[in-house]
């Protein structure tokens, strides 16, 4: 793998996230405004299509990268968790807090496993 593939594949792996993150937000939004549902009553389901998100970016991201998928899906999910931060930070003024430095550990460990997993998938073992 040549080193322009690599900011490439992190690229997909992250877009992929965001895209995931923003269709599930409008699926939610409209249930949420049309339904009786409970926001609360959707916590674990939110929390877990977000664990499925970001296995999902470190698979696209091992997959693209080819080799080294665990560290292709660890910068995905860090630098996908440093900009949640900068919004946080700089357009709320609000610092992480323990549960979220939580949630986002528990996400780069699911996108690490995502991306060997697309390592694995994508290279052809004969």
């Amino acid at each position: 793998m040549e080193r322009s593939g690599i900011p490439q594949s992190i690229l997909k792996g992250v877009i992929a996230i965001f895209m995931i993150a923003f269709l599930t937000s409008i699926v939610f939004a409209f249930l949420l405004k049309f339904t009786t549902i409970a926001e609360d009553s959707l916590q674990w389901v939110i929390t877990a299509l977000s664990f499925i998100a970001f296995f999902i970016g470190g698979f696209i991201s091992g997959k693209s990268g080819g080799e080294k998928g665990w560290l292709l899906g660890g910068v995905t999910a860090l630098l996908f968790s440093c900009l949640v931060f900068l919004l946080q930070f700089l357009g709320y003024d609000e610092q992480f807090s323990l549960l979220q430095l939580l949630y986002h550990g528990g996400f780069l460990v699911a996108a690490c496993f995502g991306g060997i997993i697309g390592v694995n998938i994508a290279t052809n073992k004969t």
